[in-house]
């Protein structure tokens, strides 16, 4: 019996879908990377709080763009070389060990991680570990994607650096001790259960 041939227009609204999200959410946070100067008179003509408030609606309504594309997209995924290794799967676990100590840096006062912008730091280490465990469309698409905007949020925000003259602020053992071990138990939580009741994969091959 002939097959019914592949349906591209549904592959085409599902990777729309993405890549609107992606444009959405990356977009409201690049102003200051490409438009910083269009961003500083918007924030004067709205108001400091009315601004943060259409970057918090237009974060959340790409992000649901992007769950929603990328979710689409899981279910009938355009392979683009054959499955890397599981061992693939097991390092980009524990790169994304150190994206969850970076990533909650900036809450953890006085760490010494806090001097040179962990968060989009580990943006980048979370993206690349996602890069080399994964091997369709959609994955080169959205975690692409994530690492070229770190990529240049962190140039950015160095180039800010140098013209102001920064001093970044003094850490203690203490805190950046405590910072590695929220970002531990975090990543322990999040590796071991919620990854896998929220997006469907083990990244460790454990089953909770």
């Amino acid at each position: 019996m002939a097959q019914n041939p592949p349906l591209r227009w549904l592959e085409e609204i599902v990777m729309l879908l993405l890549v609107l999200g992606l444009a959405v959410f990356l977009g409201v946070h690049s102003t200051r990377v490409f438009a910083d100067g269009w961003r500083t008179s918007m924030i004067q003509r709205l108001g400091e709080k009315p601004w943060k408030g259409l970057v918090a609606i237009a974060s959340i309504l790409g992000f649901a763009l992007i769950v929603w594309g990328y979710g689409l997209a899981r279910q009938d995924p355009v392979v683009l070389w054959p499955q890397p290794p599981v061992a693939m799967r097991h390092i980009a676990a524990l790169l994304t060990l150190v994206a969850f100590v970076l990533l909650v840096a900036p809450y953890v006062p006085r760490n010494h991680f806090k001097a040179r912008h962990p968060q989009v730091i580990g943006v980048k280490v979370w993206a690349f570990a996602h890069l080399v465990a994964n091997n369709t469309l959609a994955d080169v698409v959205l975690f692409g994607s994530f690492l070229l905007w770190a990529v240049l949020d962190f140039r950015s925000a160095r180039r800010r650096e140098r013209t102001l003259a920064t001093v970044p602020p003094a850490g203690t053992v203490a805190m950046t001790s405590l910072n590695v071990a929220i970002g531990v138990v975090l990543w322990v939580a999040f590796a071991f259960w919620a990854h896998e009741r929220w997006i469907g994969v083990a990244p460790m091959g454990v089953r909770g």
